[in-house]
């Protein structure tokens, strides 16, 4: 039966314990890691978030503790009094190991049966059963470890911008829904039927109208949510820490941004991040590296070949170019031996998926020169291929062409980074670097309409305006984003604040004044009331420390994650209501029967 704590108030966490305290009596609660009973000896693991300290009872412990010691299992809740002492074997793998608790008093305070999985790191279990435990799973020293270095990211970073003259603000969750790039989650009203909330997937225009408002300096440690596809790094809700400044330029934000991961690196983690950060436009990068968020710890460069091929008879080739496209390619080093004829024709299935026709290659042995298409080619053709590339003796060159030079980029952006993790040359460390100059849009292929790549309050650069009524490929924005080792940890820009301006990009994303204003009407007329220049961006929290752990996924990072379905395992949400739920707020469920 569990027994109160009554009288015996916690002392000492137990990770805390160290040989300073040897002779001190403290009192310890926490779980039972293991129990190990010799007879006349036990040792019992306690555990706390702050680590395991042993417990020791021998020959000398009052009997009536003893017993009970001897029927403590796993993660059952203990509350201990007793005196520290030096341990005769110490344990050098734990922090605690020059120290023991010898019990004088020991309360059970709940108990616990078996677990469905043993509660201890790079557990073996299937991450679905430890997600429909995720309060078991939470217990594990690892995840633990995760949850506390986040919180100390949250504290650091309202420290740092309250110090830069940051207030911080709360904007709503229930908030009309408009067009800002995903699919927006919906909150039916009970008072209005038929009409909806939705909650935010940004605080964008809120934090536009506190600049409005004269807040100046606005910061939010904002939850956010879309309903979106799911994958490593991405959760239908997440955490955002949201800004916004007056009367700024682009210069003023980097800048704040760049200061804020310094701070955060050194106080969190005492590492020295190196400032200022590389500069890239988005042309550049996407030639370059075939993404807009480019990991830059290694190199494997896209290669534009055209210009060596532009003769060739080669048919792919020669289609490509004709077509308005380009050739185009990486070179693996040091690849041949992982790179065989099997595994490249596995790269091949990859680049397909990705939307690529197919991959062109080249394996430099030592002993010859084996590729896809050598012999379509002259051998003055494939010299000026191999000394472009710069392939040497060793290399693998993936080659691909197409008449669409985005997908030639984004195919081969992909196999770099699929490369360079099968060929285990990524190093470790952080690069940081900022993507710049932002095409104002990109053309959906599927709708067949000119969108906007980051959202419609983002400024046109001042080079720009004059060409409005143009090509609006050649529009760019004064948009930025910050990446860390190939993941987009913020985005971010300086914000329309002409209603003229405004009224003009709408209508460049064919939406018509009264469009327009049934979705932004409020944003529009707070306008016309003196706004300031301002601009702002958003950093996902969740990315940050997933980056600064080095952990595989958002799950190893957030409390209670979705799975890739986008449901919880735990409380198996989402489900189904009361009948008299759905009443009350006039709605009815279609039914998926159809009939013939």
């Amino acid at each position: 039966m569990a027994e109160f704590l009554t009288g015996m108030k916690r002392t000492d966490y137990c990770g805390t314990l160290r040989a300073d305290n040897i002779g001190q009596e403290v009192v310890v609660c926490g779980w039972v890691q293991r129990q190990r009973d010799l007879g006349q000896l036990i040792f019992i693991d306690l555990r706390d978030r702050t680590g395991i300290v042993q417990l020791a009872l021998d020959d000398t412990t009052d009997k009536a503790v003893f017993e009970k010691a001897s029927t403590v299992r796993s993660e059952y809740v203990l509350g201990v009094r007793g005196l520290v002492r030096e341990r005769s074997a110490k344990n050098k793998d734990i922090p605690t190991g020059d120290i023991e608790i010898e019990v004088k008093e020991l309360r059970i305070l709940s108990e616990s049966e078996t677990t469905p999985f043993e509660i201890i790191d790079n557990c073996p279990t299937a991450e679905l059963t430890r997600l429909k435990y995720r309060y078991l799973d939470l217990r594990r020293p690892e995840l633990q470890k995760n949850l506390l270095f986040r919180h100390k990211v949250a504290k650091v970073t309202r420290d740092f911008f309250d110090e830069n003259g940051f207030i911080e603000l709360e904007t709503p969750m229930l908030i009309k829904s408009t067009p800002e790039g995903a699919r927006d989650f919906l909150v039916p009203s009970r008072i209005h039927k038929g009409s909806f909330y939705a909650l935010p997937q940004s605080p964008q225009m809120y934090k536009q109208l506190c600049m409005v408002a004269g807040f100046d300096r606005y910061m939010q440690i904002a939850r956010c949510f879309r309903d979106e596809d799911l994958r490593a790094d991405r959760q239908p809700e997440f955490t955002q820490i949201d800004l916004e400044m007056s009367f700024v330029d682009m210069e003023d934000i980097l800048d704040l941004g760049e200061r804020y991961i310094k701070r955060l690196f050194k106080d969190v983690m005492d590492i020295d991040i190196p400032t200022p950060f590389p500069r890239y436009t988005y042309n550049e990068v996407m030639e370059r590296f075939g993404s807009d968020k480019p990991d830059t710890r290694f190199a494997m460069e896209i290669v534009n070949l055209s210009e060596e091929v532009k003769n060739t008879e080669f048919a792919v080739f020669k289609n490509a170019l004709t077509g308005g496209g380009s050739v185009r390619a990486i070179t693996v080093k040091n690849a041949v031996k992982t790179y065989t004829r099997k595994e490249i024709d596995k790269l091949t299935e990859f680049a397909k998926g990705i939307g690529a026709k197919g991959l062109a290659w080249i394996r430099l042995t030592e002993d010859n020169m084996a590729s896809s298409f050598a012999k379509f080619m002259t051998e003055e053709e494939m010299q000026a291929i191999l000394q472009k590339t710069g392939t040497v003796t060793g290399d693998v060159v993936l080659v691909v062409a197409d008449t669409d030079t985005n997908i030639v980029l984004s195919t081969l952006g992909a196999l770099r980074i699929e490369c360079a993790k099968r060929m285990n040359i990524i190093p470790k460390g952080y690069n940081f670097l900022w993507v710049v100059k932002f095409p104002f849009f990109e053309y959906d292929k599927e709708s067949g309409e000119w969108l906007a790549m980051h959202h419609p309050f983002t400024s046109p650069t001042d080079d720009c305006m004059d060409k409005l009524d143009g090509n609006k490929g050649e529009v760019y924005a004064k948009a930025y984003d910050m990446v860390l080792n190939g993941t987009e940890l913020s985005s971010g820009s300086i914000r329309i604040t002409n209603p003229d301006l405004q009224k003009k990009m709408f209508s460049m994303l064919g939406l018509s004044d009264e469009e327009a204003y049934t979705k932004f009407g409020f944003l529009m007329d707070a306008f016309k009331f003196g706004a300031p220049p301002h601009g702002g961006m958003g950093i996902g929290l969740d990315r940050l420390v997933m980056q600064m752990l080095g952990a595989p996924t958002l799950r190893d990072v957030v409390l209670f994650p979705k799975v890739q379905n986008a449901s919880e395992p735990m409380t198996n949400a989402p489900a189904g209501v009361d009948p008299q739920q759905l009443t009350d707020l006039g709605i009815q469920i279609a039914s998926n029967n159809t009939e013939n």
